[in-house]
């Protein structure tokens, strides 16, 4: 896999006599495994969806027609590129892709935090993993701190082409870590 690829699922057991295949999603756009698309798996295939059933969360692929065919998918992972994920997934107001988010400034009322390390996905909320800026590493803060990704509460704006984030109440979370 390169840099450029982006996992969004693994496939579990084939199911049925016919090829389909469970679908375990790392994805919050199931919208992308429409009929025709294609996928890289971590084994070097390249796979094309046939059908996608949404409410069984069951996946088939073009020429893995039966149950043996399908069986050597088991356990592969399914990888999309950054500008197949771009065309495929249509973002709302004020969500973004993890991946323009990492290595964004954050800034506190014009004071420099960090830079966003990871994006940790936990059940209640997603958080902002941050590398707090060397300044305020050498004054005795923690390297790494959480935000949680909640707008309007911590999240001002977000500027991906700058690569900037402004953020309220963040300071306050650092100091305390």
């Amino acid at each position: 896999m390169n840099s450029n690829d982006i996992f969004v699922a693994k496939l579990g057991k084939a199911v049925g006599l016919q090829g389909h295949l469970r679908l375990f999603m790392d994805t919050d756009f199931p919208e992308q495994f429409k009929k025709g698309a294609v996928f890289k798996t971590n084994k070097k295939l390249e796979l094309k969806v046939a059908e996608y059933n949404t409410t069984r969360e069951l996946i088939k692929f073009e020429n893995f027609d039966d149950l043996e065919t399908s069986k050597k998918l088991t356990n592969q992972e399914l990888y999309s590129t950054i500008e197949q994920t771009k065309e495929n997934c249509k973002l709302k107001k004020n969500e973004f892709f993890w991946f323009d988010l990492i290595s964004c400034n954050v800034f506190e009322n014009d004071l420099l935090l960090g830079k966003v390390k990871e994006i940790q996905r936990y059940p209640l909320n997603d958080y902002l993993e941050i590398q707090t800026s060397d300044e305020l590493v050498e004054k005795g803060f923690s390297k790494v701190f959480l935000i949680p990704h909640m707008f309007d509460k911590y999240i001002l704006d977000v500027n991906i082409n700058d690569k900037k984030i402004e953020v309220k109440d963040s300071l306050i979370i650092l100091e305390n870590s």
